[in-house]
């Protein structure tokens, strides 16, 4: 009885270690979720295209008693873009993991309310909050948003 007490151990402790290194997310991996605006007003999918990571609206809160799907990007520049639905735009583009500084760069974001884009870097602070940083060529000249994973 008391191998076979052994033997139903180890399997478990092998089938628990296989479970584990299974879950296992890859460093550049770790901004894919969805994310909620520190102000509670906005969740974003993050995903993983060819290699590049990107961000669409799936939650937002427009204000004034407006619903969401029927909002549009009234801002933006090109003028056969006004008509979009806000929802499920895309607003984050082509962020690159960089393993050196656990960030992602050279990538956009695109503020659909006044319909700029920016370029944005993105991290994860100590606290597991995201970090995206749009900023105007020179990162020093930016503005933070804060999100938390939902």
């Amino acid at each position: 009885m008391n191998n076979k007490f052994l033997f139903v151990f180890f399997v478990l402790i092998f089938l628990t270690g296989v479970n584990l290194s299974a879950n296992v997310v890859p460093p550049e991996e770790l901004i894919c979720g969805k994310w909620e605006s520190s102000e509670k007003t906005l969740i974003v999918q993050v995903y993983k295209e060819n290699n590049k990571f990107k961000a669409e609206i799936i939650w937002f809160n427009p204000g004034g008693g407006k619903p969401m799907e029927a909002c549009t990007d009234l801002h933006n520049p090109d003028i056969t873009l006004r008509c979009r639905k806000v929802l499920g735009m895309s607003v984050l583009e082509d962020m690159s993991y960089k393993a050196s500084t656990n960030s992602w760069e050279d990538g956009t974001i695109y503020d659909a309310k006044n319909g700029r884009q920016w370029n944005a870097s993105i991290n994860i602070d100590k606290d597991g909050l995201l970090k995206v940083k749009g900023y105007w060529h020179f990162k020093f000249i930016g503005k933070t948003l804060t999100f938390k994973r939902v």
